[in-house]
């Protein structure tokens, strides 16, 4: 019986992605619609990037780690939407082991890496609010890229993980994956084997993450909380806290959605429902991230203006 597992396992050399099971006509539409949004996170994302990159009055610690939340956000969104897009077009809907495999990898690092990056932002704020005087010291050029790397050196060693494990699973020849992209859920699905230990490790490493990166946002803004409310002016108040909301509005959306996915027990049961989630968390979040720190922002906008007359100005 061993010796068949093993045989059926070797031979799996591709998986079939299901994705959204619908009419040819209904295709076509999921896949401009897609495609829509794709274009939207591309310009977005890298527009904001820009920007910031440009504009020397942006170049403080809070838009060095915004510019590098917009790359993980094009880049976790790049890793899911061509493949995706292609298999809407396509009769095969095919992705290799190897491809499905690397695809995995490099989904889990970026989401990884932006949990922790997330986390890192909300600490730059309680830093820049509660500690003012104490600020630049803390937040140095030398400093922020140290916690960029720790946020993808903690998102690696996560990826890594979850691909060993995901990947160690026996399939016995069943190659139907029912979602749109290389998932956990969805591989412990099909595995012909035992399951426990690996639902158990994604259960535990994604509360793990969750329970850090949130402890020290709530922690953070409990502080900042308390720093704000100590300052007479409503005004005031306002105009410090407005800083942060942007970042609150995008925190809550990521964790929201990633705790549904993977940090409850029984995630895997419903693949319809992960479907719907993971279009929220791998499409709609990182079109919304620019938006919402490009509409709320009052120094991105005013940059925004400043490059666009610049612009009219050269010609």
């Amino acid at each position: 019986m061993k010796s068949e597992l093993h045989r059926n396992y070797s031979e799996l050399t591709e998986f079939i992605l299901l994705g959204f099971r619908s009419s040819p006509e209904i295709q076509i539409r999921l896949f401009i619609l897609f495609f829509f949004i794709y274009m939207v996170i591309v310009v977005g994302n890298i527009s904001m990037i820009v920007v910031i990159k440009i504009d020397f009055r942006l170049h403080t610690p809070m838009y060095f780690f915004l510019r590098n939340l917009s790359y993980l956000d094009l880049c976790y969104s790049t890793v899911i939407a061509p493949k995706t897009l292609a298999n809407f077009l396509s009769k095969e809907k095919k992705i290799s082991y190897n491809g499905c495999a690397t695809q995995f990898f490099f989904f889990a690092l970026f989401v990884g890496t932006e949990g922790f990056l997330l986390a890192v932002m909300a600490y730059d704020r309680f830093s820049a609010i509660c500690l003012p005087f104490l600020y630049t010291a803390r937040m140095s050029q030398q400093s922020c890229v140290h916690l960029v790397t720790g946020s993808y050196i903690c998102g690696c060693i996560n990826s890594m993980i979850q691909t060993g494990f995901t990947f160690s699973l026996h399939f016995c020849g069943e190659n139907r994956l029912d979602h749109f992209f290389c998932d956990v859920p969805a591989l412990i699905k099909i595995s012909c084997i035992d399951t426990f230990v690996n639902e158990i490790v994604l259960f535990v490493l994604s509360a793990l993450i969750i329970i850090t990166t949130t402890t020290i946002i709530l922690v953070s803004y409990a502080y900042i909380l308390s720093t704000v409310m100590k300052i007479p002016s409503i005004q005031s108040r306002s105009k410090t806290f407005s800083t942060c909301s942007s970042h609150i509005t995008v925190v809550s959306l990521f964790y929201g959605t990633v705790f549904f996915m993977y940090a409850q027990p029984g995630a895997i049961s419903s693949p319809e429902k992960n479907k719907i989630i993971a279009v929220f968390y791998t499409l709609i979040i990182p079109m919304l991230n620019p938006l919402i720190y490009s509409l709320r922002n009052r120094e991105v906008k005013n940059a925004l203006k400043r490059i666009m007359l610049r612009g009219i100005s050269f010609q």
